[in-house]
C-alpha cells in the first residue's frame, strides 16, 4: 500500500536527519485564488516536493525546479480545493517522476493516498501528516519532521479559518482539528497556510493560539461564528471540485 511504503519511508528518514543544514524553502503565490504554493527541498539530494500547486502557475513552478536543480518527487495537495484546480496533475507530466499526492479521506484520485500519521520523505527530510478535517473531511496538515514548520492548507490561515459550509465541512471538527493537532505544535512553530487575502505570509502558533479571532473562542462560539458567516460561493467550485477528484489532469492531453 502507498500509505504503508511512505510510513516506512519516513521511520528510515528520522534516523539520519539531522545534519543541520537548512531546507530549502520557496513560497509562490497565484493572485487569482490568493493560493500559496510551497516548494521544499534538500539542498544535498536535490530530492524535493511541491505543497498546493495551482493548475495555472505549474509551469511557473516546474521552471522554478529545473532552474534550482531539484528533482520533484512529489506534488501534494492539502485537501480537495474548490477555489482553484490543483497543478498536481499537469506537474506529472511536466516533470516526469512526480508523483501526485492527496488524502484518502478526500475521495480524490491520486498516485499515492496518505493517512494520518503517515511520512513523506525527500532527502533527509519528512513533512508528517496530521489529519486535520473540518474544511473538508480529507484535509491533512503537514509538519516537518522537526517540529520547526508547518503547511496548514485551509484548516488554519493567519488568524483565521476555512469556511465549514459546504463540502461536508463542520465547524466543530475543524476546532477541535486545530486544537489538538495544530495548537499543540511548538510555539515557535512556523504555520505557512494555503490562502491569505491580506497580503500576509507566515505566522507561528503561538500567534495563532492567542490572537486568532476564531479559534481563542470557545468550541461552542466558534461554532456560531461559522455557522454565520453568510460568505458568497466560491466563483470556481462548480468547475474546481470535479476537475480536483481527478487530481486536476491525470493523463496529459493528447
Amino acid at each position: 500500500m502507498a500509505g504503508a511504503a511512505l510510513r516506512v519511508a519516513g521511520r528510515q528518514l528520522s534516523q539520519r536527519s539531522g545534519s543541520g543544514v537548512p531546507i530549502l524553502l520557496r513560497q509562490m503565490f497565484e493572485p487569482k485564488s490568493c493560493t500559496y504554493t510551497y516548494l521544499l527541498g534538500d539542498r544535498e539530494s536535490r530530492e524535493a516536493i511541491l505543497i498546493d500547486p495551482v493548475l495555472e502557475t505549474a509551469p511557473r513552478d516546474a521552471q522554478l525546479v529545473k532552474e534550482l536543480g531539484l528533482r520533484l518527487l512529489y506534488a501534494v495537495n492539502t485537501h480537495c480545493h474548490a477555489d482553484h484546480i490543483t497543478g498536481s496533475g499537469l506537474l506529472r507530466s511536466l516533470l516526469p517522476g512526480c508523483q501526485s499526492v492527496i488524502s484518502r479521506l478526500s475521495g480524490a484520485q491520486a498516485d499515492l493516498h496518505i493517512e494520518d500519521g503517515d511520512s513523506i520523505h525527500f532527502g533527509r527530510f519528512a513533512l508528517e501528516t496530521r489529519a486535520s478535517p473540518g474544511h473538508t473531511p480529507g484535509c491533512v496538515t503537514f509538519v516537518l519532521n522537526d517540529h520547526s514548520m508547518a503547511f496548514t492548507g485551509d484548516a488554519l490561515l493567519i488568524r483565521g479559518c476555512g469556511r465549514t459550509d459546504f463540502q461536508q465541512g463542520c465547524a466543530k471538527t475543524l476546532y477541535h482539528s486545530v486544537h489538538e493537532k495544530i495548537f499543540t505544535l511548538p510555539g515557535d512553530c512556523l504555520i505557512y497556510p494555503a490562502h491569505d487575502y491580506r497580503g500576509l505570509t507566515v505566522s507561528t502558533v503561538e500567534e495563532e493560539r492567542t490572537l486568532n479571532p476564531r479559534l481563542t473562542l470557545s468550541c461552542e462560539e466558534f461554532v456560531k461564528v461559522m455557522d454565520n458567516l453568510n460568505l458568497p460561493k466560491p466563483q470556481q467550485i462548480d468547475f474546481a471540485v470535479p476537475a480536483n477528484m481527478l487530481c486536476g489532469i491525470q493523463t496529459p492531453p493528447s
